[in-house]
């Protein structure tokens, strides 16, 4: 293949991620996000949102790897945070599927979109501890705003969400007291499961 056939021949092949069905609602609660759509909102959030990073960053860096961190769910699917099962086997299937799909662009490219979707597994830099903290943040506004539905349909509890929210508390701490007052509100609006023994610390 030639250079720009590898890259369409990419292009194409994630064209299949607007298939991918999320959990979360949209906020008006009128349908599941698609995993493309998600991916886009979280571009948004970083370009509005920078202000509250701990430090200066690159956020070039972050939007690219915001665009690209959920493309291995083409293959993969997507894994539904509280889902035990699905979670266990999810980084090999996401290994697999980050083989296959940045394996059809050109080398420089397969390196560098490999290498940032690994960033952002990783965790370890400025840029991929931001590009995280949104990625949690958005699911869990959409909750709130949705009424609570997919947290409702699988009995989420509030310390469960308080802890899949961790990474909001280091890679964007100033956002943190928002994370706390929603978790709160939501409880108190009945939107998450009460558990047998509250563990939750505001």
């Amino acid at each position: 293949m030639s250079r720009l056939e590898s890259q369409l021949t990419f292009l194409v092949e994630i064209d299949k991620l607007k298939n991918v069905i999320r959990r979360s609602l949209l906020t008006d609660g009128s349908r599941r996000e698609n995993s493309a759509e998600h991916s886009w909102h979280l571009a948004v959030f970083a370009i509005l949102l920078q202000e509250y990073a701990p430090a200066q960053l690159d956020i070039k860096r972050v939007l690219k790897m915001l665009l690209i961190h959920d493309v291995v769910e083409v293959d993969a699917g997507d894994t539904f945070a509280y889902d035990i099962g699905n979670l266990a086997t999810q980084h090999e299937r996401e290994q697999r599927a980050a083989d296959r799909l940045f394996g059809l662009l050109p080398a420089d490219q397969q390196r560098e979109l490999r290498g940032l979707w690994e960033e952002f597994e990783q965790q370890s830099t400025t840029e991929s501890k931001f590009a995280n903290a949104l990625d949690r943040l958005q699911p869990l506004l959409q909750n709130f705003h949705s009424g609570g539905q997919s947290w409702r349909d699988h009995s989420v509890t509030p310390e469960q969400v308080f802890e899949r929210m961790r990474p909001i508390e280091r890679g964007a701490p100033e956002l943190w007291p928002l994370v706390l007052e929603i978790i709160h509100n939501a409880s108190q609006r009945g939107l998450l499961k009460p558990s047998a023994t509250p563990t939750l610390v505001r």
